[in-house]
């Protein structure tokens, strides 16, 4: 056994004093979809609902061991990282400060409050994450605390890499698969190294989101890039650049193995494991069963582990989310539509709406002195190809319109 999978070993066991093994669940549903059996390694049931406390607590763990006494931890964080540092101080007695961003949701900073008790303290620093992170940073230096990194350290990896090692004995042998998500790398990397030497014959396939690829990035250039602009909708993966020492464990693997996930799409596998299942995932706990369809005749037959890999998910953003599942599938639009300004043009354009038509959204404010008026409008239909027969009726009755459910400037101010 080589050195690092025999200190992760050495690490899971430590955990126990924590937590026990988070679950591996064979999933019927998405089994008898694609023909093959379909586990997940529920990391969304660890006591803070991801991964991320694995990392922290071997952190920690390790510093103290070097020097127990008048040791304090700094995170910046708005997440699962957060929490799993809040949970870990209370649970070593030790001090913590977690630094988040001034706009971070009052759920999250309760949430983070409530698992480090009287051991954290938070602070708001900053609109901006970069803000937020050079804040702790300049603190870190002045106070002489532990920067806890949330996965660009070799003791948080090795947290991290005990997912696969519980997967390999919870299952009581390798996988044909493990498909994870990818945000900065640390669980990607740990993984990773547990596998190539415990199971050489495991698949693996990493999922990022489209909007903050920062691993294939890096992997064309050979080396860790920082992405001009990242989509912050998958916050628990959307990393502006992957970590330089998990790119070290990652970079040679093949660029075909890591899958974009558009951000809209992943809404609509959340939407159907919430219904049909009952399990709460946030976005990015939602990537490695989201990409199960693109693989679908790779899979077929075989023993598939997707690690779910957190389950922090505000129900305050089921709107956005459902909004985005719909816009994705078709079945929702957007609309600026030209309307002459005259009695009945309204009830002319309703006419147009086929049976399986709603309006859900119709902003028009009437211009003196004008022939014709704007309206924002939003529809629903129950089949995509709903649209394409409601855009023929429009242009017959010489209706201009413009399309700008895909116009994302226009969409993120009119919508």
């Amino acid at each position: 056994m080589n050195d690092f999978l025999s200190r992760t070993r050495a690490t899971a066991a430590a955990l126990r004093d924590l937590f026990p093994e988070t679950p591996l669940q064979r999933n019927d549903f998405l089994s008898a979809r694609y023909g093959a059996e379909i586990l997940l390694k529920r990391e969304d049931l660890a006591p803070v609902r991801s991964y991320k406390l694995r990392g922290a607590f071997n952190a920690m763990r390790h510093a103290l061991a070097v020097r127990p006494e008048g040791r304090a931890f700094v995170c910046a964080s708005a997440g699962n990282h957060a929490q799993g540092m809040a949970y870990a101080c209370r649970h070593f007695g030790v001090r913590g400060t977690v630094f988040m961003p001034v706009t971070t949701p009052h759920q999250k900073i309760d949430k983070t409050r409530s698992f480090g008790g009287d051991e954290v303290e938070i602070v708001l620093a900053g609109d901006y994450f970069d803000q937020t992170l050079a804040a702790a940073q300049a603190y870190c230096a002045r106070e002489g605390a532990h920067f806890l990194s949330p996965f660009d350290d070799p003791d948080v990896i090795e947290g991290q890499a005990t997912v696969a090692v519980e997967i390999l004995d919870q299952l009581g042998r390798a996988p044909d698969l493990v498909i994870l998500p990818v945000g900065g790398g640390g669980l990607a990397a740990g993984v990773v190294s547990v596998l190539r030497e415990a199971a050489p014959r495991t698949g693996l396939r990493f999922v990022e989101p489209a909007g903050g690829a920062s691993l294939a990035a890096a992997l064309a250039a050979g080396r860790p890039v920082t992405l001009e602009r990242v989509n912050s909708f998958i916050d628990g993966a959307a990393v502006g650049r992957t970590g330089d020492l998990p790119f070290a464990a990652l970079r040679d693997i093949d660029p075909a193995q890591v899958l974009p996930v558009p951000e809209d799409r992943v809404c609509g596998t959340m939407l159907e494991l919430l219904n049909v299942e009952g399990i709460v995932l946030e976005p990015a706990g939602a990537l490695s069963v989201d990409v199960l369809g693109h693989l679908a005749d790779d899979i077929r037959g075989k023993t598939v582990v997707c690690i779910t890999s957190g389950g922090n998910f505000d129900f305050e953003r089921l709107p956005e989310v459902k909004e985005r599942a719909q816009r994705f599938a078709g079945l929702k639009k957007y609309f600026i539509l030209r309307m002459p300004q005259r009695p009945g043009a309204l009830r002319d354009f309703l006419g147009l709406l086929g049976p399986g038509d709603d309006i859900a959204r119709f902003e028009y404010l009437k211009k003196t002195a004008r022939n014709f008026g704007s309206v924002l409008i939003g529809i629903e239909t129950t089949d995509p190809a709903n649209f394409p027969a409601l855009f023929a009726r429009m242009e017959a009755a010489e209706l201009d319109y413009r399309d700008i459910t895909e116009d994302e400037a226009l969409a993120e101010f009119l919508i």
